[in-house]
């Protein structure tokens, strides 16, 4: 598996089960189906064709997220970081 660090990898390794566990693995699934049955194509078609007015709702609500917000000063402090995300 990829990680994006050491310290990302032993996360994952040591605690990972508690996040992606059994329900997890059920919704991914059901959302695999979904691909796989075109739903989520057609309902990205469908939101494309009405000019991605939810799309981009969202996208905006997610940006204000508290994660967005406290990723964006910790990266601020990361000089190594030359990137903007």
């Amino acid at each position: 598996r990829y990680s994006i660090s050491n310290t990302a990898e032993y996360g994952d390794l040591t605690r990972g089960e508690r996040v992606i566990g059994e329900p997890t693995r059920a919704a991914m699934k059901q959302i695999l189906g979904e691909i796989q049955s075109g739903d989520f194509a057609r309902e990205w078609i469908a939101e494309n064709r009405a000019g991605q007015e939810n799309f981009l709702r969202m996208r905006e609500e997610g940006s204000r997220h508290q994660v967005e917000r406290e990723g964006k000063e910790l990266r601020s402090m990361m000089d190594w970081i030359d990137t903007e995300f």
